[in-house]
This record gives structure tokens, sequence and C-alpha cells, in this order.
């Protein structure tokens, strides 16, 4: 876990640093594919027909291109950020907590919009998203977006959904008559004090907390104490989809926060398993893949940022992740997604859900902020206990 606190200093995190990014030059043509390209993903982004043969949006772009595809999964932000750190990759799928990062500390770039031509294809409502355009400087192409939904096992819930997260945050006897203690999880990343911050929000109103990534030390305390008190229910801090999957169905897991990608496993896998949005609301993620400051592949990347956002990509990899794509086009027409696959997986749920963002000092909400240095510290204390 060290390398979390490493990662997140070497991007200046703890900064409010949006100001005073100064951007460099992007690419200004595209030239030859250079045979090969490398990106940092979320699992389930970027499939070449291995897990389903009707998932594959690789396989076509390396015959077309001539440069093949190699893939990194990462389980969390703060990995992301760690590996692009590391270098040798060339593109990386950053969610909001960690594409200002890559952006102040300089481990990604910016790319000109004109080499991408589907950029005109974009859903308005991302294409100046504050988590990848700094200054009016664009350092990343919109991949997919989505809700951090409540999961739940629908024999534990008696088919009935429930409605606050109260489930894996207090302590309670279960419609079916048993204790969520033990049964819950939580997510395994520093961001998930965004989670607390939420819920209390709305349970505690008299701490004023306007936005859940700005806190001040009041806020961030009682969600750090609402954290500590969730861990005597908790039975694992998850970060990897499939061991996530894996204890709903074996290890006795009833909720907990889930990307609709797990959901969509276990109902396939004729799980007795549900979502939901609780009525506090959900935290969610929008994806942006970034191209690396030292890149040896620009081109293949270019090509490669280009073919992400062709309808057909969009829609299979959404229904795939059970994510919303960023080119509405993707809504209608894919088989894979169906036409009501938008709708279900949050389309119309934009400006309900509270995007990941890096929490930073100079914030706007509040005269000073905790900043992500100390949600990754404390974060790490809750998890141990401290």
């Amino acid at each position: 876990m060290k390398h979390l606190l490493k990662s997140c200093t070497a991007a200046l995190a703890c900064l409010g640093f949006a100001t005073q990014v100064i951007a460099a030059e992007p690419l200004k043509t595209l030239g030859k594919g250079e045979g090969a390209v490398s990106i940092v993903a979320w699992s389930g982004y970027i499939e070449r027909g291995e897990s389903d043969k009707n998932y594959d949006w690789v396989t076509q772009f390396e015959k077309d291109t001539g440069c093949k595809v190699s893939v990194k999964t990462a389980a969390t932000s703060d990995e992301m950020v760690a590996l692009m750190n590391e270098g040798g990759f060339d593109l990386v799928t950053a969610s909001g907590d960690a594409s200002l990062r890559l952006v102040a500390g300089k481990r990604v770039q910016p790319i000109n919009t004109d080499l991408i031509p589907s950029w005109k294809n974009l859903d308005e409502r991302l294409k100046n998203a504050p988590w990848h355009t700094v200054n009016g400087v664009h350092y990343g192409v919109p991949y997919l977006w989505g809700p951090n939904v409540l999961m739940y096992n629908t024999d534990a819930f008696k088919d009935q959904a429930p409605k606050s997260w109260n489930v894996v945050f207090e302590e309670m006897t279960l419609p079916d008559g048993k204790s969520n203690k033990g049964r819950v999880q939580a997510y395994d990343g520093p961001i998930y004090i965004a989670d607390a911050a939420l819920y209390l929000m709305a349970h505690k109103p008299e701490l004023g907390i306007k936005d859940p990534y700005e806190l001040n030390e009041d806020q961030y305390k009682a969600a750090l104490d609402l954290l500590r008190g969730q861990r005597k229910l908790v039975s694992r801090y998850w970060h990897d989809a499939m061991i996530q999957t894996d204890d709903f169905k074996n290890e006795g897991v009833v909720a907990s926060g889930s990307w609709p990608f797990q959901v969509n496993l276990l109902q396939a896998d004729k799980q007795k398993i549900g979502s939901t949005f609780p009525d506090e609301g959900t935290t969610g993620w929008a994806d942006t893949t970034m191209l690396h400051a030292d890149s040896e592949h620009p081109n293949c990347a270019h090509m490669w940022m280009e073919h992400s956002l062709q309808a057909k990509v969009q829609g299979d990899a959404a229904a795939w992740f059970g994510a919303v794509p960023s080119v509405p086009a993707a809504c209608k027409g894919d088989e894979l997604l169906t036409d009501s696959g938008c709708a279900t997986n949050g389309y119309d749920h934009f400006d309900k859900i509270k995007f990941w963002k890096t929490p930073v000092a100079k914030c706007t909400t509040e005269s000073e902020c905790v900043p992500y240095h100390r949600w990754v510290s404390d974060y790490i204390g809750v998890i141990g206990g401290r």
C-alpha cells in the first residue's frame, strides 16, 4: 500500500493544481502506426473475445491498423497512477480521481482532437468535462461512465431492493432475519471516503457537506468515524471485480457497493443478484483514455482513441461492463447493449451521480479541504483498524 502515498505525492494530488498546469504541445499530424499499443485499463474495458467471443473490439483493430494491443489490468485508480508514474505504457483508462493527478504530474500529454475524427460524436456533457479538460486543453478521450451501484442478494432482501446505503454502513437485521455483520463489503480505495460523505449528506445534514470530495476537517472526521464503525461489519475490502463476484457466489456476501460489471456477470451466471440506486444517490466514474507523456507508440495510441469512439465499440464495451457509452449514437442499434441498455445503465442519471474526482486542499465549497494524500493514509488506517 506504500506505493499509493508515493503515487499521490508524485502527482501533486494534494495541491490546488488545476490552474498551474502548463500544457505541452499535442501531436500535430498522425503518422504510420508503430505496430503496438499498450494500455493500462480497468478489468473488462479492453476485450478481444477471450472471455466471450461476442465481445471483441481488439481483433479487428489489430487487423486494420497493424497495432498489436497489450493490456495491463489495474484494480484501483491509485494503481493506475503508480503504473503511469513507472512508465512503459501508451494509454490509460483513467477515472476522475486519477486523471487530474496524471495531468498535474505531467504523466499524460494533451491530445489534438483534430486527429480524433469521432470527437464530434461525443456526448456534449463529456466534451469539456473537468476531469480531462484543464485550462481549455483536452488530456484525453472520454470512454465509458457509470454509477457505483448497491449490489445485493435478492434472497437476503426478500426480493425488495434496499432503499438506503445504511445496509452497508449501519449494523442491522436484514429482511432474511440475519445480521448484516460479516456479510457486506466496502471498496478498497481511498476514494470510498466520498461514499461515506455522500451518506452523511443525507443523514447528517447539520455537517453541511455540499460535495463529498470537498470536506473540511469536521466533515472528514465524521466520514472516517462512519467508516471505522463500518469496519466491524465488513468481511472484505474489495478491489478485484472477479474476487467480489466469487464472494457473492460462495462466501455469503449479500450487499456492497459495486460496478454494474459485477452485477451483469452474476446475473448472467443465474445468481440471485439485483442492483439499485439508493435514495442517497451514488458516486460514480467517468473514464478517460489518456496518452502517456512518454508514449513510444503515439500514432497507434491515437488510432486506438479514435477506434474507442466508434459506436459499435462503445455499445459493446458498455454492454460488457454495464456502463454508459460516451457516444450517444451507441445507445441505439447495438445488439449487445440493446436499445434499453443506456437507460438501464444510468444514462438519464448523469446529473445525480457524484463523479469521482481528486480531493484537493484548495476547493470551492470550503475555505480549505482535506487533500487526497490524507485520504490515502487515513483510509489505510481505517482498513488496518486504526
